[in-house]
């Protein structure tokens, strides 16, 4: 254990799986706040996603509880949330990471695949916000991290209207969740990732964007950042457990940019 800033906290990570081998956002995430001294509460709607990411864990897997749970039901969610009670008797840290993309613009996409990328990304943050709130606003502490996307701020190289509108989405409810439970001791703040390279780039993103050609999707990512370089989820992980943190307790309704620069070029 690097160190301790997590001690005696309880955190749930949504999506805290991942599509490949690796360290997806989620798992990184879960991970890395177990190695800080949190007791995890990983969710994902897999549970083999869920033990692979219990393998990468290694030393610190014990303190990782797995749970299976659709993010975009309610009951689902309800269950979790007192799940998480039940097994650690309270909730401090909320991440919220379930998220995917869909190509295409408002005249070629589906409405029924619009429909579900408004669920998975979206409502799904509305859904374990409204469960998780409470518990938070009877302690009168908590933070709640949400995980957006650069898509959701710019142009990021392709038509993905529904997924850059959710992700829009996501940073505009932090900001009026931040804003109005401020007082009550709950800070709320967003991560946006820019062009990492995680699993999904290699299992999912590649057929979509270049024919399955992952080589060509890599360089066509890296061209768009200033530094050079993709970053992975360890990149997105930092800096949710930084916004989770007592290091950030004058932290809330802000964005932090991961994305190598990327937002910042003007081309």
């Amino acid at each position: 254990m690097t160190n301790a800033r997590f001690n005696n906290k309880v955190a749930i990570v949504t999506g805290a799986g991942c599509v490949g081998a690796g360290w997806g956002n989620g798992r990184a995430i879960a991970v890395r706040l177990a190695e800080e001294g949190a007791k995890v509460f990983a969710v994902d709607r897999e549970r083999e996603r869920l033990d692979e990411t219990l393998e990468l864990a290694g030393s610190v897997r014990d303190a990782i509880t797995p749970w299976v749970c659709d993010v975009t039901s309610s009951q689902s969610v309800a269950a979790m949330a007192q799940a998480c009670i039940d097994t650690y008797g309270t909730i401090d840290i909320l991440v919220n990471n379930v998220g995917g993309s869909a190509a295409g613009g408002a005249v070629e996409l589906a409405e029924e695949t619009w429909d579900l990328q408004v669920d998975v990304n979206l409502k799904s943050v509305f859904l374990t916000c409204k469960h998780v709130l409470p518990t938070l606003l009877a302690k009168g502490s908590g933070a709640i991290v949400n995980i957006s996307s650069t898509s959701g701020m710019r142009w990021t190289g392709s038509a993905q209207v529904a997924y850059a509108a959710t992700k829009a989405g996501v940073i505009q409810m932090s900001r009026v969740m931040a804003v109005q439970h401020a007082a009550q001791g709950v800070r709320v703040n967003s991560v946006v990732p820019g062009q990492l390279h995680t699993p999904m780039v290699e299992t999912r993103l590649a057929r979509q964007r270049t024919g399955g050609d992952v080589s060509a999707l890599l360089a066509q990512r890296q061209k768009r950042i200033p530094l050079g370089f993709m970053g992975d989820g360890r990149d997105t992980a930092s800096a949710v457990l930084f916004l989770a943190s007592d290091e950030a307790r004058f932290i809330t309704g802000t964005e932090l940019v991961v994305d190598g620069g990327m937002t910042a070029r003007c081309d």
